[in-house]
């Protein structure tokens, strides 16, 4: 095979697959290195970037990759599946989602103290649609269950691993400059007139 047959063979792969696949697996399956896969997905990757691809290659953390489509054309994807059924995740959703994506693993008491509120509803919901799991039990009195992201909640935000995640606080305050519009940019709005 050429190249650009091994990149057609990746890409069908992870098509065909749906869900992260090992580099190593792909590479068994095409009879390549290891390391050749890893340089051909990242061609793939970059590939898809350069012409501004519907779809996007992420890599997740113990070097798997899954095909997706990039976010930017989520809306009318779902209108092309009806995906009635899927309703949009609540603040609630999203609160918990956040408490779990940057503490975990946490137990539902540990969510519901920052909450301030009863969160078992919204865990069982997320639990229901695949963006969190069960992540074993930790070792407090009466052995609580901890929940952590999965995959999917990856894949649905559009991340590569936990680290991409924006961060919790700035690195420190920015200089205000001569016009005094320090406040504007630290919430990410620009100042009309």
């Amino acid at each position: 095979m050429n190249e650009q047959q091994k990149l057609g063979a990746l890409e069908a792969m992870l098509f065909a697959n749906g869900e992260p696949v090992e580099a190593a697996r792909l590479a068994e399956a095409m009879r390549i290195e290891p390391a050749q896969a890893e340089e051909l997905l990242a061609t793939l990757q970059a590939e898809y970037d350069a012409r501004g691809s519907g779809l996007m290659l992420l890599r997740f953390e113990g070097g798997r990759w899954q095909l997706a489509t990039r976010p930017f054309y989520g809306e009318i994807v779902k209108r092309v599946l009806d995906t009635r059924h899927n309703a949009p995740l609540s603040p609630a959703a999203l609160e918990v989602l956040a408490v779990i994506a940057y503490n975990q693993p946490v137990s539902r008491s540990f969510i519901e103290q920052v909450r301030g509120v009863d969160s078992s509803s919204t865990v069982s919901k997320l639990l229901e649609r695949g963006l969190i799991e069960e992540a074993g039990r930790l070792d407090l009195p009466g052995r609580p269950v901890a929940f952590r992201v999965t995959d999917t909640f990856l894949r649905v935000f559009g991340l590569g691993s936990l680290a991409d995640l924006p961060p919790l606080h700035e690195e420190g305050p920015e200089q205000p400059d001569e016009q005094g519009e320090e406040l504007p940019r630290q919430l990410g709005m620009e100042e009309t007139t």
